[in-house]
């Protein structure tokens, strides 16, 4: 690839009231907030030195601005600009200054629709991985993925991996092969990326990494003790697929937050993407757990890069929106 996308590096949303999703984000989870204008909450993970990785915007309505991808240079921002362009997919840029804390970012629609975010430069602050004292709540280390429901996942994973360069960790195929889900990254984990099939395009789950297992249960501990104990849909438990311990939340305003630790390493060029069958028992909680139906029903509408407006969806290509044995 002529251009070099590093990572997942922040996610901007929605939220109806600033003063409850700060109590639950800060509070509970353990993020830390960077700066507050009012209109915005800018949070980060402890070991993050980046200013933010997860925007908070004040807004009436729900929605999903961007999925945010750090790249190496300024450069790559023009030649990821290129080939959006020759795809006759949306483009926008917002010149530094635009958008506070960050520099000059390309946003654009995929081919599924989704809104991405393309940036080099974001401002730096203290991080705070040794500050011990100041732990709180999950202790949130930094961002590490998103999962998006898309309606053609085969379109979605050739586009990512042709033309942006990912890499596919592992993968869900149904009876007759077709991709079902995938697991997309540019860093050395299991995943920057997901998609799953339903009616999309629209967020499923936005994860972040936690220092260790014991963290989760500790979460699930500081959840119950202040009154979010009803937040916890999923988990705690072991994926099958990535083989890391999972805790999934809902926030005030319903978004979906995996609490995630313990994947592998993907670096090695010649690494076999694993290949799980849809109704593989073992493939989502590899301890026995069934998925609640709000798993596969409940997503979050993206907004144009335009107008901000929610983004249209499509059916599924593929009929089947779910596993029928699913553990």
């Amino acid at each position: 690839m002529e251009f070099n996308i590093i990572r997942i590096a922040r996610v901007v949303i929605n939220v109806t009231d600033l003063d409850r999703s700060r109590d639950f984000y800060v509070n509970a989870l353990g993020f830390v907030e960077t700066e507050c204008d009012g209109e915005h909450i800018y949070l980060r993970g402890l070991e993050e030195h980046t200013h933010h990785s997860l925007v908070l915007k004040k807004s009436d309505q729900p929605g999903v601005h961007a999925l945010g991808y750090k790249v190496a240079s300024e450069a790559d921002l023009d030649k990821l600009s290129a080939l959006f362009q020759a795809k006759g997919l949306k483009t926008k840029w917002l010149e530094e200054g635009t958008q506070y804390a960050i520099g000059r970012a390309l946003h654009v629609h995929d081919v599924s629709g989704m809104p991405l975010e393309f940036f080099c430069k974001m401002d730096r602050v203290e991080r705070m991985l040794q500050r011990y004292d100041q732990y709180k709540g999950a202790r949130i280390q930094r961002i590490d993925h998103v999962n998006c429901m898309v309606p053609d996942v085969e379109k979605a994973y050739d586009f990512f991996m042709k033309e942006l360069g990912f890499a596919c960790s592992e993968y869900t195929v149904t009876e007759k092969e077709r991709i079902w889900a995938a697991w997309l990254h540019r860093k050395q984990g299991v995943h920057d990326q997901a998609f799953m099939n339903g009616e999309g395009p629209r967020l499923h789950h936005i994860g972040f990494w936690l220092p260790d297992p014991l963290a989760l249960i500790h979460c699930c501990d500081i959840l119950a003790s202040i009154g979010y104990a009803e937040s916890i849909e999923r988990g705690p438990g072991r994926h099958g697929l990535s083989n890391a311990f999972f805790l999934y939340l809902r926030d005030p305003d319903g978004y979906r937050i995996e609490l995630y630790n313990g994947d592998y390493l993907t670096s090695d060029p010649d690494f076999i993407p694993i290949r799980w069958e849809l109704d593989d028992p073992r493939r989502q909680t590899f301890w026995g757990h069934k998925a609640p139906e709000s798993w596969f029903n409940e997503t979050f509408p993206f907004l144009d890069i335009d107008t901000g407006e929610p983004i249209p969806v499509s059916k599924a290509t593929l009929e089947k929106i779910k596993p029928e044995f699913i553990l």
